[in-house]
């Protein structure tokens, strides 16, 4: 092989896995979400706090090939108490009948997250809301895929949630519907690498599930099985 042909298949090579190269730059690169810091402000259900007002829509991608392919968006900062998340959902059609907190809301329209605060623990924060505002707080040890959620014990106080949600309509018709949260950190214990400041790294995942025509999901992150894939979290960089 002469000089001037290993040097033209080298740089044959080098172009060819350029494109490569980039979408795993840009996979790596989407898999961490910057959060910035805010004062504390008033949760409304639709977000228009204007602490939200400099802050970018995350996208979360449908994962399935069922229902319908509805806009789904989220934002997330968080303070010196705790964590704050909005979400924006399009949709036409609610399906939403429990109205109970700490009922199986997954079973129905939703918003999910899920923070996993310390990588060397298996155990995670579970949150769940529902279009008409009724909420799913639990801790989840998750032990090689075998996992169940744990209710908050002296769920009151400071320890509480806040959350909102708000359904816009045109006219008499749902177009879609907003959730808006507030997790204080005094409710994360006893996990560890909390509260986070500035250079902190979290692993986390948010999700959406709807109902009309079948079930819909969707994901900051894929997962390999379901929701709680915790190894496939991505990973949140505080501010």
């Amino acid at each position: 092989m002469n000089i001037t042909y290993r040097v033209f298949l080298l740089s044959f090579l080098f172009f060819v896995s350029l494109p490569a190269l980039t979408l795993r730059s840009q996979s790596l690169s989407s898999s961490v979400l910057s959060v910035n810091k805010t004062k504390d402000f008033e949760i409304t259900g639709d977000g228009t706090a204007v602490n939200w007002n400099e802050e970018k829509w995350l996208p979360l991608l449908k994962r399935n090939e069922h229902g319908d392919i509805y806009l789904t968006k989220m934002k997330i900062l968080y303070s010196d108490s705790g964590i704050y998340c909005l979400y924006y959902c399009q949709d036409n059609k609610l399906t939403s009948t429990l109205k109970e907190d700490y009922s199986d809301l997954f079973n129905e329209d939703v918003v999910e997250a899920f923070f996993w605060t310390d990588e060397t623990v298996p155990m995670y924060f579970e949150y769940e809301l529902s279009p008409f505002n009724y909420e799913l707080p639990i801790l989840v040890p998750n032990i090689k895929g075998n996992f169940l959620g744990w209710r908050p014990w002296h769920y009151e106080g400071n320890r509480k949630t806040r959350h909102a949600t708000h359904v816009i309509k045109n006219n008499t018709d749902i177009v879609a519907w907003t959730a808006e949260f507030f997790i204080p950190y005094k409710l994360l214990k006893p996990m560890t690498n909390i509260p986070p400041v500035k250079g902190t790294r979290w692993r986390a995942n948010f999700y959406r599930i709807d109902y009309d025509n079948n079930v819909s999901e969707w994901s900051w992150q894929p997962t390999r099985t379901n929701f709680h894939d915790y190894e496939r979290f991505g990973t949140l960089l505080f501010q």
